[in-house]
């Protein structure tokens, strides 16, 4: 691989204004949404979404709940592209999100969704898509072109425009004053790459990843970004589920990242980590909790939502660089396309 500067990179690096844009181009939408919302007071949100996006949903489940206190649930897309089996959904309200906005999975089951009555919204980089025409109500997530076919700002901007519902929905002032600042924090975790990282797992074939709560969404997005970009097989587990079989494949030196932010997930998170560490896992972790588990820098933005954002921000800047390390070019995945339409 030559020295070149990655599309992947280049969009990493435009995280920040990318958040920036949204918190002030996008603020409106998302007031006329919250106020719909409110006023329909749904007893339930379901999500529609695969990939990434659907990691994006696990993010705004976690948020909705602790915030809001409103159970989500996620619809399986194939329900009704596949199956065609009507859903029961007044009282709910529906939220599809897809960086194009263009599977046909997405757009019937959201299609589908608004037919058993539930309130949908959906959330695309695309404004013209034919998801964003599918749904009652739609929001633009101001990605700006995303040409990496390894998804970074849209899916940061996702779950940025997923806490500005969540807080002007609950009108949650601490939460609305955290994210202004988000821009500013961001700037710091895109210049993290987590060095010892990238050695640790160098030359690994496999690991595992670990989050709870608020980080569990971002911990399945960074397994899934080790096998696009550095074709590194992880499997992300709930720290509270790991120890209920997987950790039996631990063995000396076995790579394993654990994100935790700044909530009541933390100490049990890290108690976690160091169990594994302790049977001879080579772990990292994004806290300092740990006493056997290697600690690693991170961003506190003073809200548990956005320091999970700002891990994933970071996470990106290391696996980019650790695919080049391994000779592999994130721009070029094999097998892959930035557009991936199922039905």
């Amino acid at each position: 691989m030559t020295d070149r500067t990655t599309r992947m990179r280049l969009e990493i690096d435009e995280i920040p204004a990318a958040a920036e844009r949204l918190l002030t181009e996008g603020a409106a939408d998302v007031a006329r949404v919250a106020a719909q919302l409110r006023e329909r007071d749904p007893s339930l949100i379901v999500t529609v979404a695969r990939g990434t996006s659907d990691h994006a949903c696990t993010f705004l489940k976690y948020a909705a709940e602790t915030v809001l206190g409103l159970p989500v649930a996620s619809l399986g897309p194939s329900i009704a592209s596949i199956y065609h089996t009507p859903l029961r959904l007044d009282g709910a309200a529906s939220l599809s999100i897809s960086q194009s906005g263009q599977s046909p999975d997405i757009v019937q089951m959201t299609e589908a969704a608004r037919a058993g009555a539930a309130l949908t919204v959906s959330l695309t980089n695309s404004a013209n898509s034919p998801l964003a025409a599918a749904a009652d109500l739609s929001l633009d997530m101001r990605a700006g072109p995303e040409l990496a076919v390894a998804a970074t700002k849209s899916f940061c901007n996702s779950l940025v425009a997923s806490l500005m519902l969540v807080a002007e929905w609950k009108g949650d002032d601490a939460l609305k004053a955290t994210l202004a600042r988000l821009p500013q924090a961001l700037e710091q975790a895109v210049a993290i790459d987590w060095p010892e990282i990238r050695d640790g797992v160098s030359d690994a074939s496999s690991m595992f990843t670990l989050g709870r709560g608020h980080c569990f969404a971002i911990s399945n997005e960074a397994a899934l970004k080790f096998k696009e970009t550095c074709f590194l097989h992880a499997e992300s587990y709930s720290s509270a589920e790991v120890l209920h079989g997987p950790v039996a494949v631990v063995q000396e030196g076995f790579p394993v990242l654990a994100f935790a932010a700044g909530d009541a997930a933390e100490t049990r998170l890290a108690e976690v980590a160091d169990r594994i560490a302790a049977m001879g896992g080579r772990v990292f972790a994004t806290t300092s909790k740990v006493a056997q588990a290697h600690s690693v820098a991170h961003v506190d933005t003073d809200h548990p939502l956005t320091d999970a954002l700002c891990l994933i921000a970071s996470f990106y800047s290391m696996v980019e660089r650790l695919a080049g390390s391994r000779g592999i070019d994130p721009d070029t995945p094999r097998n892959l396309l930035k557009v991936t339409e199922t039905v």
